[in-house]
């Protein structure tokens, strides 16, 4: 007999037991101390009845009962074990983001990187000079600079080309570019100065690319290597690119002596050009392991990041490497080891694994917090902060 979770009284009153047997089995709970409303569930009674004769001969009749309880705890809860969550009803108070002054005044300060353009030319069979660098994302990347009004703008290296002083095997269709190069990278440098006004910082990083006029000019014409206006000490080399393209002029500042140049955001996120290249997007977990600082890097045309967390006397600390991308052409016509010429010397179309992009840096000043945003670019569009950036050129033929 199964009664699951019954009352141990309605059995009783249900049952076709004789009064002394109830009475028994109430004493039988009793004597060993089981109170009815632990009783979970009863799973069986047997009652033996034997009738016996007394010394004088009479019948007389002897009941034996036993019982098999299960307790109540050891039958489950009586609720539902998972129960639908409380209705509730919430109510934010009005709100808006913060604009641009609110996180002016609040301390907060605005970096713009812009990587690896790669400014540089090459002539197709006619004569007609066609870009190396993408027009339609350096376009794209001076609108989102116009339109943030940065405290601070930072190229981070690579930003000319210079094919025909590079070490490797110069296609002819690269010849007699420089002059172009030199004269497209001194527009934008009048292009970035108009974008983000007089008071904002510019910090131009020397890549491998822009060393390649240094180190050209110290391998075939090593005593014009330094050279200056006369009676101008201090001014810039006559042969070197902030000389060329006019840096001062427009308050650019230049950083050369790559590798070992850098620049800092603020005390805990500095800017390289960058040495490493790894494949598979494990450029980032190199200068992880390798700094105990978070990064920016450029170098490898890819857009990357990663991050890491280590224990530190404060307690956690977590580092991150980027890669913004490049500001280059991604479809061959940049020289590179997968690139391929006619027999014109004219670069011909190629797969490249680049990304385009950009990279904005809202921080404080010191040792302050820092939140660093990835802006990625495709033909010519973005999308940021929920405005659309679209360049008005064409294409970069």
């Amino acid at each position: 007999m199964l009664l699951p979770m019954t009352d141990i009284s309605e059995f009783i009153n249900k049952s076709k037991l004789k009064k002394g047997t109830l009475e028994k089995l109430a004493n039988i709970l009793e004597s060993n101390d089981i109170d009815i409303e632990e009783i979970g569930r009863i799973d069986r009674i047997n009652v033996t009845e034997r009738s016996v004769s007394d010394e004088e001969g009479n019948q007389q009749t002897s009941n034996t009962v036993s019982i098999s309880i299960n307790p109540r705890w050891n039958a489950g809860p009586e609720w539902p074990v998972v129960q639908q969550a409380k209705p509730v009803v919430v109510k934010y108070p009005a709100s808006r983001p913060l604009s641009k002054e609110d996180v002016s005044n609040s301390g907060w300060k605005k970096c713009v990187v812009l990587p690896d353009m790669q400014i540089g030319f090459y002539l197709d069979a006619e004569n007609n000079l066609h870009a190396t660098h993408d027009d339609r994302a350096i376009d794209v990347a001076l609108q989102i600079v116009r339109y943030l009004k940065p405290d601070l703008v930072i190229f981070n290296g690579d930003n000319l080309d210079f094919p025909e002083m590079s070490k490797y095997r110069l296609s002819p269709a690269f010849v007699r570019t420089t002059q172009a190069s030199i004269d497209r990278a001194g527009l934008l440098s009048a292009q970035i100065r108009a974008a983000v006004g007089p008071d904002c910082e510019i910090r131009w990083l020397e890549g491998n690319h822009e060393m390649r006029i240094s180190n050209y000019i110290i391998d075939n014409a090593v005593a014009a290597f330094g050279l200056k206006k006369a009676n101008a000490p201090k001014d810039w080399p006559v042969l070197s690119i902030p000389f060329l393209c006019r840096f001062d002029e427009y308050d650019i500042q230049y950083f050369p002596g790559y590798p070992a140049n850098e620049t800092w955001i603020n005390d805990r996120i500095r800017v390289i050009h960058g040495t490493h290249v790894v494949s598979n997007g494990s450029t980032a977990h190199r200068y992880l392991s390798n700094d105990r600082v978070s990064t920016i890097y450029g170098h490898i045309h890819r857009r990357e990041w990663a991050e890491r967390t280590r224990a530190g006397h404060n307690g956690p600390q977590t580092i991150m490497a980027m890669s913004p991308g490049c500001l280059a052409r991604v479809d061959g016509k940049v020289p590179s080891t997968k690139g391929g010429i006619d027999l014109n010397g004219v670069p011909i179309p190629v797969v490249e694994d680049w990304q385009q992009g950009l990279a904005v840096v809202t921080y404080k000043k010191g040792n302050g917090d820092f939140v660093v945003e990835q802006v990625p670019i495709w033909d010519g569009w973005t999308i940021y902060h929920g405005k659309s950036f679209s360049s008005i050129i064409s294409e970069n033929e």
